[in-house]
């Protein structure tokens, strides 16, 4: 009678539950650093969130009051003269409207060089790039500085247009690294069917690849936008400031970072309310700028 070879029976492994399930020394050690991690992070992430609702309701609290009309019709006045922001805030419009401008151009250039001429010179791409992490990084106050020396200090004179260039070139990195990222999202074979069709490489970069990066670029610019709209430090040696109406690019400039800088320490309560406003208008446009920002990013994921 032949007898057919039993096959081995073979053990199933216990799952990665089972053995977290363990009631071993290690397993109960592991169990407690989890608890301990989970604990903290939910502390910290709720620390935050205190944080940023706190600043929300005392901004809310101390600056609700200010949104009247007067508040944006007419210019900073003296104490006790009813003054508001208007000159302010269209001040801090054309200051940040120009330096994306002038920024924005540059960066999505520099962005395009460092993403799609890597093998042209690494030693030249590596230097780039490190100015561009230099500047990321640098203090806004330096900025500041620096184009006080070269274009303050020459023309004898504050202006709006020097405040525009210091802000610009807090907008050029970060527009740099948001679009050289972009960029090397794009798949290789996009720009490899694109040639294949015999487009030349301008023309890949331009109509393909800025094509399908479009949004990322989009956001990078939108979040250099909200970075410079609150900057002060660059505008007191740029600009300066201004009590009246001045929207001429080679004048002094008022904005509202470096009107709440001055309103902020007066002792008269009506330029203190003014302060608190500002700072509420400041707030509520970047954080409308960085909610537009998310809703798109998460409409391009879907």
């Amino acid at each position: 009678m032949a007898t057919h070879p039993t096959t081995p029976t073979v053990q199933a492994a216990p799952c990665a539950g089972a053995r977290w399930q363990g009631n071993s020394v290690s397993d109960i050690r592991r169990r407690m650093v989890d608890r301990v991690a989970t604990t903290l992070c939910w502390a910290a992430t709720v620390l935050v969130l205190l944080m940023l609702f706190s600043i929300l309701f005392v901004l809310v609290r101390n600056g609700v009051g200010g949104l009247r009309w007067v508040t944006f019709v007419h210019v900073t006045l003296p104490p006790g003269q009813a003054g508001g922001l208007a000159n302010a805030i269209v001040g801090s419009l054309i200051q940040t409207g120009l330096a994306v401008l002038i920024g924005a151009p540059v960066g999505l250039l520099v962005g395009i060089y460092l993403a799609e001429f890597t093998a042209t010179d690494g030693k030249l791409i590596n230097f780039v790039r490190f100015v561009s992490d230099l500047l990321l990084s640098a203090p806004s106050i330096l900025v500041g500085l620096f184009i006080y020396m070269i274009v303050v200090v020459p023309s004898g004179h504050f202006s709006g247009l020097a405040g525009a260039l210091a802000l610009s070139m807090l907008v050029v990195p970060v527009v740099v690294r948001t679009t050289e990222d972009m960029l090397r999202l794009v798949p290789l074979a996009m720009r490899e069917a694109a040639i294949a069709l015999g487009a030349p490489r301008w023309r890949m970069i331009l109509f393909v690849c800025l094509r399908a990066a479009r949004e990322g670029v989009a956001t990078g610019i939108l979040l250099a936008l909200a970075r410079v709209s609150g900057e002060t430090a660059p505008l007191l040696f740029t600009s300066l400031g201004n009590m009246n109406w001045s929207i001429a690019p080679g004048k002094p400039m008022a904005s509202l970072p470096v009107t709440i800088y001055q309103y902020a320490g007066a002792a008269y309560a009506d330029w203190t309310a003014l302060a608190w406003t500002g700072a509420l208008l400041i707030t509520t446009g970047i954080l409308m700028i960085n909610i537009t920002v998310r809703l798109g990013l998460g409409r391009n994921r879907k």
